[in-house]
């Protein structure tokens, strides 16, 4: 382990943090991603130096030279996690393992310098139990974490920046839809795809969430909540939501999700769903699956349930798909007893509530 891989973290407390009383009003009711606390994480990159200067400190802007790399040429990367209160008034991370290697393989795609592993969870671990006042206690609601990294090097030249910050968010949660929706309607998208072989579609980074955003207003437009994206080869093969995987649900029991073929994003949430329901008994294969055939199963009653999937959302189920060419119902159009089962086993080890047989939980306090 070099120098680098371990920092200590200096800590600068806010001058003016929320009040307790109108935080505890905050987090009655905080919705998504709009609730923000007190502090943040940074630790600097150079050449010179390495990784450096690891701070928590009051949540505050960037200072950034309009040459800034990032602006030009969207140098960025970032990672979603929560952090759950457990029965007993302490609090867990979930995976905090597979967000860094994640955010790591995400770096050396956008040819940025990696973070060390250990860094990376060290620093949301810093942040949450500074923050531990303002995680929620209310069922379904957590800390969520927003570790990203951008380049900061002031130049006009493509190139890969020398110079990058990293840093963490947080922001107090409840449901990812307006009025926990019990069920989502997608809208497929003919028009654009979300990443072609060879792109950045395996990567967390800006880019592929800007490219989605003109898909998902068609989606808005036609009265659907998601956008879901076929491959940019044949335009067949179901691929992913606009910020989820998806599986599908059988009358036989068993499970598909199409494959990590370097197009999609290798979902936490997904691959812990997989383990789950293979820990149920259940069959889970990951194999592409058309468009024309979901609605056809759809259609017959070989299909029974889909639902989406992400730290964000947890398990979403779907209830219609439409589209230029496609109409159809999944089941009663609402949640299905499998996707209603993964969820609650889901939920259960992330809140403390079950036991964390494959070691998933990170304890902080």
């Amino acid at each position: 382990m070099t120098e680098s891989d371990t920092q200590t973290f200096l800590f600068e407390k806010n001058p003016n943090p929320v009040p307790a009383s109108e935080r505890e009003a905050l987090l009655q009711n905080p919705g998504f991603g709009r609730v923000f606390t007190d502090h943040m994480v940074t630790i600097r990159y150079s050449e010179e130096r390495g990784w450096h200067d690891a701070k928590v400190g009051p949540r505050k802007g960037f200072d950034l030279d309009p040459a800034t790399v990032v602006f030009h040429y969207a140098q960025e990367i970032f990672e979603g996690m929560k952090a759950y209160r457990l029965p007993d008034g302490g609090a867990t991370l979930f995976r905090p393992d597979a967000n860094a290697r994640r955010f790591r393989n995400s770096a050396l795609r956008l040819a940025m310098t990696p973070l060390p592993e250990e860094l990376f969870v060290e620093s949301v671990r810093a942040l949450t139990r500074v923050e531990r006042d303002w995680i929620p206690a209310a069922d379904g609601a957590a800390l969520y974490l927003r570790p990203f990294m951008f380049a900061t090097e002031v130049l006009l030249g493509v190139k890969p920046s020398a110079e990058y910050v990293y840093c963490v968010i947080a922001s107090s949660v409840g449901s990812y839809f307006k009025g926990g929706s019990p069920a989502v309607t997608l809208w497929v998208s003919e028009n654009y795809t979300r990443a072609a072989p060879g792109g950045t579609g395996e990567a967390k980074c800006g880019g592929n969430y800007a490219a989605s955003l003109a898909a998902q207003a068609e989606a808005i437009e036609q009265g659907c909540e998601q956008v879901v994206f076929l491959d940019a080869v044949e335009r067949r093969y179901i691929e992913e939501l606009g910020g989820m995987n998806v599986f599908f649900v059988f009358n036989d029991g068993s499970l598909q999700t199409p494959p990590l073929t370097g197009t999609i994003l290798p979902g936490i949430t997904r691959d812990s769903l997989i383990t789950l329901a293979r820990d149920l008994g259940l069959t889970v294969r990951e194999e592409p699956y058309a468009i024309d055939q979901w609605q056809a199963d759809a259609q017959s009653g070989r299909l029974t349930e889909a639902f989406a999937c992400g730290t964000a959302a947890v398990v979403t189920p779907i209830g219609k798909v439409k589209g230029r060419k496609y109409g159809f119902t999944i089941g009663d159009g609402g949640a299905g007893p499998v996707a209603s089962r993964l969820k609650a086993a889901l939920l259960d080890i992330q809140n403390g509530r079950a036991a964390d047989r494959h070691g998933w939980l990170d304890r902080l306090f």
